[in-house]
């Protein structure tokens, strides 16, 4: 049992290759399905070399045991999770389980630890840093996720948490990590012992699950699909970190892949709002607005509400047609009602396309994934800059639960949170149709100019009740 059979790395290898394709399928629509499906295959591979590997390592029964209930535990999450979570608290659940991957990747470090300076040669610099990265970065991700979900699912305010001082107090928590990083270093690799190693590694857990409070909380909701994006990197590279610290090839390989990833994403979720990283995380996107940003300029304009038998007029007489999904549309569970009413506007030769902001939702591709789910296909899906010129061609924008997104002051109101975010150009269209629930402002927490607008007609209701009443109208109307 001393040595390992020769077949695990290969496994391990397999396993690696395949999440680099899997990860090239989830590039496209088309190929996202198979994409995820390669690996998984390849996840599934990984966990049973992993537990084949406790057994010829000198683990003893105990850790088989540990082994085979941690695969119990995960198995039943997983398909719990992929079976009973609804598509709109998918955000929710991806978060959860991003703060697991951190967690445990943390844990990991703080055990490899407390082992490696119990034995005679004691642990090597390099060692000790893959430890404190590996904990830093993973309790990090562990309690920002948490705050994440608890944004996402109502349980903590969607709203930035601003505070006195709370750059300088995010500020005086880095560098306190860091200065209980380098005590814990300095022990262990050089055995300079400035504080006992416990309370050390102690005060370094607590100040790492406190920063990553510290972090998010300022953070408004509007925010989130970018958060979920830096947060998936922090947990590659935590993951990543582990391997070093355990010796495993394939966590350093897919915690670098995941690491690498999340920061592409999150840079280019940045790029898509027009700010930078450091604005999202500092600047309070989201906080109560200033008097001018969310007043609502007095020029005489009021809203327009239509009926959905208006709406269905307007709609059938069209020929060309684009649908702007947004958070309200995953709420209200209406992406199976907006493809029948696609449906039925396509059976009377209207072309009707959907135009996907980055950002739209709570989390990168939630809208896609929610209208793949209804069965929209592929080809009628289109990314902003894809569309973004041909609203000025629509007959109707069509605007299901989106907001900010769609507000035309990021072009014009430069005392605007969101100046300078590229918008979808719905109020370019010829006419507009905006479907929501009141007139109640969206995350940035201002009013959006668009439905004032006197192209624009508000249909207030549900989303799903609201495009089922257009259904039956143009049904009648048949």
């Amino acid at each position: 049992m001393e040595h390992l059979p020769s077949w695990i790395p290969v496994v391990y290898l397999i396993a690696a290759v395949s999440f680099v394709l899997g990860l090239k399928g989830l590039s496209g629509p088309t190929t996202a399905v198979l994409g995820n499906r390669i690996a998984a295959a390849g996840m599934l591979l990984a966990v049973a070399a992993t537990f084949f590997d406790v057994q010829y390592r000198e683990y003893g029964q105990t850790g088989l045991l540990l082994t085979v209930g941690g695969m119990l535990v995960g198995g039943v999450a997983g398909v719990a999770g992929g079976r009973l979570v609804k598509m709109t608290a998918m955000p929710q659940m991806v978060a959860l389980f991003n703060g697991a991957g951190g967690g445990s990747a943390a844990l990991v470090s703080i055990l490899e630890y407390t082992h490696s300076i119990g034995t005679v040669e004691g642990p090597t610099p390099g060692a000790v840093l893959s430890v404190v990265l590996g904990l830093m970065i993973g309790a990090v991700s562990f309690s920002g996720s948490a705050i994440a979900f608890g944004k996402l699912q109502g349980i903590v305010t969607p709203r930035a948490f601003r505070y006195p001082l709370q750059r300088p107090v995010t500020g005086a928590l880095f560098v306190a990590m860091l200065a209980l990083a380098g005590v814990l270093i300095a022990a262990a690799g050089f055995g300079v012992q400035a504080l006992p190693v416990e309370t050390a590694l102690v005060g370094l857990t607590v100040l790492a699950l406190v920063f990553g409070v510290a972090l998010v909380m300022p953070i408004g909701g509007a925010d989130m699909p970018v958060v979920i994006s830096l947060l998936n990197a922090y947990t590659g590279l935590a993951v990543a970190a582990a391997g070093f610290v355990l010796g495993n090839q394939l966590l350093i390989v897919a915690g670098t892949l995941v690491g690498a990833s999340g920061t592409i994403l999150t840079r280019l979720m940045s790029k898509a709002m027009n700010r930078s990283l450091g604005n999202v995380l500092f600047g309070a996107f989201g906080a109560a607005t200033t008097a001018r940003a969310a007043a609502r300029s007095d020029d005489g304009r009021t809203v327009r509400e239509v009926s959905a038998e208006d709406a269905a007029i307007l709609l059938q007489y069209a020929q060309e047609v684009i649908v702007v999904p947004g958070y309200g549309m995953a709420v209200a569970q209406a992406q199976h009602a907006v493809r029948e009413l696609a449906d039925l506007l396509g059976s009377k030769g209207v072309n009707v396309r959907y135009a996907i902001h980055p950002v739209a939702g709570r989390m990168p591709g939630h809208m896609n994934v929610l209208l793949a789910e209804a069965n929209v296909p592929y080809e009628k899906l289109f990314d902003m800059e894809q569309i973004n010129d041909d609203f000025k061609n629509a007959d109707v924008a069509l605007v299901i639960g989106a907001n900010d997104v769609t507000n035309p002051a990021a072009r014009t109101d430069t005392g605007s949170p969101i100046y300078g975010m590229p918008i979808l150009n719905v109020d370019q269209a010829k006419n507009v149709i905006v479907i929501k629930r009141s007139m109640k402002p969206g995350f940035a927490g201002i009013d959006n100019d668009l439905y004032l607008d006197p192209k624009t007609g508000m249909l207030f209701g549900d989303a799903k009740a609201a495009v089922e009443r257009v259904i039956q109208e143009m049904k009648r109307a048949a």
